[in-house]
């Protein structure tokens, strides 16, 4: 057995997601399981190099995550022959900047979404890497997930039929901060430091509808600030000046009509914070982050409307959980190990979930931003080479 240790810059990584998802559930997950197999006796073993601006944040997640390696100069660690890998999960501001010069200094480079705050930028760094001949991909966990794997798995056997419509539900209610702690970032909310709900969002729904269900042809996007004043991490009022709420409609290849309310100021009724509804000819499913039912043709009841009466049918009962059938590792940490093997693996030339599909989440955000703008529909041009 051959072990190859890989050195993994890690930008960003003392917030929340960064921390838990990619630090803590991802490369030292692989690291506990003793590396990465890469086939044919060899293993891949990453070694995490964390970096943030803020020393103290920074010294303390390594010492209560075990890494040794840690730092604020960025520069010295891209200039490491050994740190073969650059992540970024910073704010989407500081992002390309970051990406540019570890592509410059030849590192592979993987990213939070999305990858930049314009579709300029997010161009520029997919053309840069690909010029420079680095692996590069972009975060898209959704796709990763165990109601989305299951989902994809229903779709694959042509379990619906002809695809008809996709509706969703997305979000939760995000304290303001005064009363409660916010349970998600200020800058969030400011569009000035690249806050709101479309260009988080919007990259998430790009590739969710364009691996599963078609590729997104028009957009048409109305969105809102319901909550105008909130509170920092320090107690201080704001202006909220980023929209907190998004209500999309998508038209896909095929005819399928998509629409997906996102939404940060809304309270869960559902099965779980994110619902996705797909009906088809022969039967429609349903999936969450970690369940999927579907109802067949044969299955479904007879509803009649009648107002007049109580509800009699359990509606929720005709649905059949689709079965695990296989292990659900997590989703972040699925795709981890599926970007170091295509880095490091001999994968193909091309990573499906790379900067420039990356680049079409930030052009739809665009897009949409665009679309409430204007108050119209808009078509999603091919993305320039």
């Amino acid at each position: 057995m051959a072990r190859r240790t890989v050195g993994i810059v890690m930008n960003g990584v003392t917030g929340r997601m960064g921390r838990t998802q990619h630090l803590q559930r991802s490369i030292l997950a692989i690291r506990r399981q003793g590396g990465l197999d890469l086939g044919g006796g060899d293993v891949l073993w990453p070694e995490p190099v964390l970096v943030g601006r803020d020393e103290a944040r920074v010294q303390t997640l390594a010492a209560a995550t075990g890494v040794e390696r840690w730092t604020t100069d960025l520069d010295a660690a891209l200039s490491d022959a050994g740190n073969e890998v650059y992540f970024d999960a910073q704010v989407t501001a500081a992002r390309a900047p970051a990406m540019l010069a570890a592509i410059a200094a030849g590192k592979h480079v993987y990213c939070e979404k999305p990858t930049a705050a314009t579709l300029a930028d997010a161009l520029a760094l997919a053309r840069a890497a690909e010029d420079a001949g680095v692996a590069h991909g972009v975060v898209q966990d959704k796709l990763f997930l165990p109601g989305f794997r299951k989902l994809r798995r229903v779709l694959d056997d042509g379990v619906l039929g002809r695809l008809l419509a996709v509706r969703a539900e997305a979000g939760y209610w995000v304290f303001e901060g005064d009363r409660q702690p916010a349970q998600r970032p200020s800058w969030n909310y400011r569009k000035e430091d690249g806050g709101g709900i479309v260009l988080d969002m919007l990259p998430h729904w790009r590739y969710v509808l364009d691996h599963l269900f078609g590729e997104v042809r028009a957009v048409s996007c109305h969105a809102a600030t319901h909550v105008p004043e909130r509170w920092d991490e320090d107690g201080r009022r704001y202006a909220a000046s980023a929209e907190d709420a998004a209500y999309t409609a998508f038209q896909l290849d095929g005819g399928v009509i998509a629409t997906i309310n996102a939404s940060w100021v809304t309270r869960v009724y559902r099965d779980d914070l994110v619902a996705f509804q797909v009906d088809g000819t022969d039967g429609s499913a349903v999936a969450g982050l970690r369940c999927c039912r579907v109802q067949h043709r044969a299955t479904t009841p007879r509803p009649v409307w009648n107002p007049d009466d109580p509800a009699t049918s359990e509606y929720r009962a005709g649905w059949t959980d689709v079965p695990d059938n296989e292990p659900f590792d997590n989703g972040f940490k699925v795709q981890w190990e599926g970007f170091l093997r295509h880095a490091f693996g001999g994968a193909p030339p091309r990573y499906a979930h790379d900067l420039r599909d990356g680049a079409k989440g930030v052009q739809l955000a665009e897009l949409a931003l665009a679309s409430w703008r204007e108050g119209r529909w808009l078509e999603v041009p091919e993305l320039p080479a």
